[in-house]
């Protein structure tokens, strides 16, 4: 990276300190009349965006450095999604409509009679943390391993991944499959003891979800500073090379690829217990596409860009579906359109300098001249 984008990265990460500290101060230290107060919903709204950001960052990690358009993200992001929903479902106990210590209440419904395997050990956070890191990792390790060794690469890489994403997305629609079916998981109470409606619970999921985005954004920065990570823009820049040279190019996709999906994983994590439900539509294609428009928004393989253009995107969404329910999906798409033809650096691009030229070489030293060197 370059020492401007660096010094953007800093500016980013200190406003994003600030704000994990002045958001939550101004949503419950002021009072409801004052022109400074954050209501708690628009503070729901700001942690959602930042859930968003932490998934474009790990997107931005392995298309923008190392090539890997990945349309699958979006199945990485519902698996932490789901993982922090069966926790909170199985903290409902019999708070629940029918009242079961064990079963939620779709199983109920559906006349479940005992806990599927699935859902052992969710009733702890730390098992489910484990989770939400756990399955997204695995599945992008299984993946990978499939995928890289056998040189699937461009677009027959993204067709994959987006396969992979639709069949989650099918699958998880079924009753039968154990995790609530088309309705998904909803009817959240609390989290760690804490009411999830309370506005103190908002505030600090806002914080961690802020907190998560800039530990997001130092862990692709290390990876992408290190010797490792210029090996992956090498990798990036001419794969058939760095193979030739005897790199072993599949490992280093893999390694990048698990460390994304698991960013993605505690994305969806965080995200869930903000917006109170998480059903198969996260699963959807569409979503992972839209991911992708976010970083080409923003800028790719700048890291800083993708989080910008996740927020700049969605909030852009939230004004045009009020105003313009219709036609909001033109605008995203006439969005995505002239940002491909006139900001193809994104809109990080805007201030950032181009390259400087090489400068031509200076003339021969009159003291080399002198001394018999050619001029």
């Amino acid at each position: 990276m370059s020492p401007q984008l660096d010094r953007i990265g800093l500016v980013f990460v200190a406003l994003l300190a600030a704000a994990a500290i002045l958001v939550p101060v101004l949503s419950l230290a002021t009072p409801a009349s004052s022109p400074f107060n954050i209501p708690p919903y628009l503070v729901q709204l700001f942690g959602k965006y930042l859930c968003y950001a932490i998934l474009a960052v790990a997107l931005d990690l392995v298309w923008g450095y190392c090539g890997i358009l990945s349309l699958g993200h979006g199945a990485f992001f519902a698996l932490g999604g789901y993982a922090m929903g069966m926790y909170l479902m199985r903290q409902i106990g019999t708070r629940g409509v029918y009242a079961n210590p064990i079963l939620p209440d779709f199983m109920v419904f559906l006349n479940w009679k005992a806990l599927p395997v699935a859902w052992w050990g969710f009733n702890w956070f730390a098992y489910a943390m484990l989770m939400v890191v756990l399955v997204p990792g695995v599945l992008a390790l299984a993946f990978g391993w499939f995928a890289f060794r056998s040189r699937v690469t461009g677009v027959y890489l993204s067709i994959i991944t987006q396969a992979m994403t639709f069949a989650l997305f099918k699958e998880f629609f079924r009753n039968d499959f154990g995790f609530g079916g088309n309705n998904g998981l909803t009817d959240f109470k609390d989290l760690l003891g804490f009411s999830l409606q309370s506005a103190s619970t908002k505030a600090a999921l806002f914080s961690a979800s802020a907190v998560a985005l800039v530990l997001s954004y130092l862990v692709a920065r290390a990876i992408i500073g290190s010797k490792y990570g210029k090996a992956l823009t090498a990798v990036r820049d001419a794969e058939s090379r760095m193979r030739f040279i005897g790199y072993r190019v599949e490992n280093y996709k893999l390694f990048a690829f698990v460390v994304s999906a698991v960013m993605a994983g505690v994305a969806g994590a965080l995200y869930v217990p903000q917006v109170g439900i998480i059903n198969p539509s996260e699963f959807a294609p569409a979503n992972s596409i839209e991911a992708a428009i976010w970083v080409a928004v923003g800028g790719r393989a700048t890291l800083v860009g993708a989080a910008i253009g996740a927020i700049a995107v969605n909030f852009a969404k939230t004004w045009f579906t009020g105003a313009f329910p219709e036609y909001w999906l033109y605008g995203l798409g006439g969005l995505f359109i002239l940002v491909t033809l006139f900001l193809p650096r994104g809109l990080l691009g805007l201030v950032l300098r181009p390259p400087r030229e090489r400068a031509p070489q200076a003339e021969t030293p009159a003291l080399a001249i002198e001394e018999g060197a050619d001029p």
